[in-house]
């Protein structure tokens, strides 16, 4: 997928800025971020604590892979206000409807062909920092495109508030999850979620190192 050099370069320069506040005003460690692939199809699975996740995830992933895109599916709220949507869609979020969209899924197929994208495959935020269960259509999109699936852990940033001085937090990526004996069962809900439970075990094995799990 084509996307335009000033567009990539808006968004290089956009999450720089917010690396400036993550990680310059406050202490938002980055680990792991050698492992990210700098090409190919990637997805970037993490679990969800707060809704600097959606901004700090990117600014991790692209520090270290300049002028490319980290696409992310959002809910569609998000996009009512024609302003915001329209900020939200240049840095390379799209629309989602609740319940199954399959348009989204296909969108995100698409993508994983040769682009990164993030997903949180619990589907919501726990602000508890305790780790939700997989979604199995996540496991449904990894059985259909094979990315480089690589896990990511957050931590911390649940107990920040804005403006935040001086906060800790962190993430972690982990190495790439390998599913060659589960790509070699049936396409199946059953094969989809023992997909996203690997997944899902990776990120909990991460969060056991950082010593929140």
């Amino acid at each position: 997928m084509k996307v335009s050099l000033l567009r990539r370069s808006w968004v290089t320069f956009s999450v720089w800025i917010i690396g400036c506040y993550a990680s310059g005003l406050n202490r938002f460690q980055v680990k792991g971020a050698q492992r990210i692939p700098g090409t190919g199809g990637v997805l970037v699975a993490s679990n969800h604590i707060s809704a600097y996740d959606t901004i700090f995830l990117p600014w991790a992933v692209i520090r270290g892979n300049p002028l490319q895109m980290l696409w992310a599916p959002a809910k569609e709220e998000l996009f009512a206000n024609r302003l915001l949507g329209l900020l939200y869609r240049s840095w390379g979020a799209f629309p989602v409807r609740r319940g199954r969209d399959l348009r989204a899924g296909k969108h995100i197929n698409e993508l994983l062909l040769d682009q990164k994208v993030m997903l949180f495959p619990e589907g919501t935020r726990h602000k508890d920092g305790v780790l939700g269960k997989g979604n199995r259509g996540v496991g449904k999109i990894i059985y259909d495109t094979r990315p480089q699936v690589i896990p990511a852990a957050l931590t911390g940033v649940n107990g920040w508030h804005f403006p935040a001085f001086g906060s800790k937090g962190a993430v972690s990526f982990g190495v790439p999850v390998n599913f060659d004996d589960l790509f070699e069962l049936a396409d199946c809900k059953e094969t989809h979620q023992l997909i996203v439970d690997r997944v899902m075990g990776a990120i909990a094995s991460l969060l056991r190192e950082e010593g929140s799990c």
